[in-house]
């Protein structure tokens, strides 16, 4: 990470780095500091990411756990632009889930329209767990995903 001589010159890049890095001296795994801030790791690891905004409650004791420039809190509580930079992910896993929405994503819209309605889960109330399943071929990823369904209403 480049040199930072004043922690108000923090970016969210910065911070993201500096928890990172934190996270990996300490050896503390996503688990771990979810359940010390009180929050799920999906959504821990999302905000750390830069993803998501933390209440002011989690930043600052996420800051205080990982022994981050207290600067970094107002960034942390800050709404994040979501940029992605690249159209299809090149990493293998994060691909995985983009083929995953490309084979099923008209199955599984066509089954949410066919159970709820013309609309959309949202991504925003939205709760998401990822589990190791044991398997006698193999063990099982399972991400299970729960969303609110919002309606479109005609104008």
């Amino acid at each position: 990470m480049k040199d930072i001589p004043n922690p108000e010159d923090l970016t969210r890049e910065d911070v993201t780095a500096l928890i990172l890095s934190a996270r990996r001296r300490s050896k503390r795994s996503w688990e771990g500091i979810a359940e010390a801030i009180g929050m799920s790791p999906v959504w821990t690891h999302s905000c750390a990411m830069g993803m998501n905004a933390m209440p002011l409650g989690k930043a600052q004791a996420l800051v205080a756990l990982l022994d981050l420039p207290e600067a970094a809190v107002e960034i942390l509580t800050e709404s994040p632009t979501k940029i992605w930079t690249q159209a299809v992910p090149t990493d293998p896993c994060i691909y995985r889930f983009y083929e995953v929405v490309g084979v099923y994503g008209p199955t599984l819209k066509a089954l949410i329209h066919e159970k709820f309605g013309d609309g959309i889960m949202s991504a925003i109330d939205f709760d998401m767990e990822v589990n190791r399943i044991p398997h006698p071929k193999g063990d099982r990823v399972e991400v299970k995903m729960s969303g609110k369904y919002l309606s479109f209403n005609a104008w």
